[in-house]
């Protein structure tokens, strides 16, 4: 039986994980629960989302462009339904609207945890035709057996290309900006040594801040921060998608990167949202009655606003592949290699195109530092000097004094398919942080999903946002082919 899960894991293109563990209990059953401390420590991040205040959970929202799955064809493992792998009966009568019904059945999911007696992931199947696919698949998996990467990686390798059911997808890399250097060797020297100082010098400043975070520096109360304890509340995931072909065009035509455009887009919407929910506040009179709203600016003039960026540490940019990182002497691990950075949010600008160029801006000082790498060994030597409580006190702090948390992650290149039926759209995000708002933004072929996690208390109106971002894009976009400086063919 082992033999034949061998060959099946291998066929599909994952390899079997050979640990310690197994090994032993192979040869002597009885030593199982003495063997399981033989097991490799987990990493720091890992061993946080296993803390009551950081029992995080990946949501994957995967829509399917083709025929629905039968039950006895996904719900069985050799014999018996698996316990992991939920089919839930559907009634049409039940669904009304498909949209609505997916939206409500995530948001109850978020309110439960997985079973940490069975393997720490689900798998929820949904026999829903929505308005964007056929049927929808929820993957749900505990964080700390993997971060974006490593999930993304072994999505990849459980694919197979619609174009060639043979071949797995494109692994998509990161290119890495270079800089052009000219001139004399003196010049080139002197550049060389520019460079290494304001690495140092951001790196400085941003350690300073990140430790004022800790002790005292708070993000400014905005209809966008949660309370304390929200990390225990269910989440509302919304999502929308958009071209990113549209998101090229930008990129291409103000010279940067398509994460500089998501955070641009990101930062604009966030600016027409807030604008909303404090001139609704702004516009009630003194005896409890709504005022006419003019269009105006409506933001207070001083806002802290910050997110978390997570930064993947790993010393190769992008998404490797499951085989590579399962490599016992791989130089890119499995697992959770994420650093974070405290990333300060601009909003309130007139022109629309200074929300790109700011994000540019901001982003380029940001990766021309070492504050990602800072706090994920920060957090490995609080832990080992001090055990997991404090470094889970300590990280808890910091984040709750952040507004919200940003991540954008790449995907195929072209149209995959599981079980030889195509995917129409991936929408990631989590549950379970200390924040009241998440974004995160997927790729996916030629298309990027935007996906809200949200607190329904503090953000009642997560579409309503969702829709703000989207607006945002196409401001931007008109702006620069106002400007002429993009051509429409």
């Amino acid at each position: 039986m082992e033999l034949e899960e061998d060959m099946r894991l291998r066929k599909i293109g994952l390899r079997p994980i050979e640990t310690k563990r197994q090994e032993n209990k192979a040869i002597h059953n009885s030593n199982y629960d003495k063997e399981i401390n033989e097991e490799e420590p987990l990493s720091p991040s890992a061993r946080l989302f296993h803390e009551p205040n950081f029992n995080v959970h990946i949501i994957a929202i995967i829509g399917c462009g083709g025929q629905k799955r039968r039950r006895d064809e996904m719900g069985k493992d050799r014999g018996g339904f698996r316990q992991d792998v939920i089919v839930p009966k559907v009634e049409q009568v039940e669904v009304g609207s498909p949209d609505q019904f997916v939206e409500d059945y995530i948001f109850n999911l978020s309110k439960t945890s997985v079973d940490e007696s069975r393997p720490l992931w689900d798998l929820h199947l949904l026999n829903v035709k929505t308005s964007q696919s056929e049927a929808v698949g929820v993957f749900r998996i505990h964080h700390s057996l993997g971060d974006g990467a490593s999930l993304m990686a072994l999505l990849l390798a459980c694919t197979r290309r619609c174009s060639d059911p043979e071949a797995l997808p494109t692994v998509p890399t990161m290119k890495k900006r270079h800089r052009k250097t000219s001139g004399s060797g003196f010049w080139r020297c002197l550049i060389r040594v520019w460079w290494a100082f304001q690495l140092l010098w951001n790196t400085i400043v941003d350690v300073f801040m990140f430790m004022a975070t800790t002790l005292f520096l708070k993000d400014s109360n905005t209809p966008l921060k949660g309370p304390h304890g929200i990390e225990h509340t269910p989440r509302r995931f919304v999502f929308r998608t958009i071209s990113l072909d549209d998101m090229k065009l930008i990129k291409n035509a103000m010279d940067m990167t398509v994460n500089d455009v998501a955070l641009g887009i990101t930062q604009a919407g966030l600016s027409q949202y807030l604008n909303r929910r404090y001139g609704e506040n702004k516009n009630i009179d003194d005896k409890g009655g709504f005022t006419r709203q003019k269009k105006s600016i409506n933001l207070p003039k001083k806002i802290l606003l910050r997110s978390l960026l997570l930064i993947n540490i790993r010393p190769s940019a992008g998404i490797q592949a499951l085989a590579d990182m399962m490599e016992e002497k791989a130089e890119v691990k499995w697992g959770n290699w994420i650093g974070y950075v405290l990333l300060p949010f601009s909003i309130g600008r007139d022109d629309p195109l200074d929300y790109i160029r700011q994000a540019k801006s901001t982003i380029d000082r940001k990766m021309h530092s070492f504050e990602a790498f800072y706090t994920f060994f920060s957090a490995e030597i609080v832990l080992k000097l001090f055990g997991i409580k404090a470094a889970s006190s300590l990280s808890h702090r910091i984040i709750t004094h952040t507004a919200m948390c940003f991540s954008n992650l790449v995907g195929p290149l072209e149209e995959i398919g599981f079980y030889g039926h195509p995917l129409a759209y991936l929408a990631p995000s989590s549950y379970g942080q200390p924040h009241a708002l998440m974004i995160n933004f997927q790729s996916y072929r030629n298309k990027m999903t935007i996906v809200l996690s949200v607190d329904e208390d503090v953000i009642p109106d997560a579409h309503q946002l969702c829709d703000d971002i989207v607006h945002s894009l196409h401001l931007i976009k008109n702006a620069l082919i106002h400007k002429g400086l993009v051509a429409i063919n």
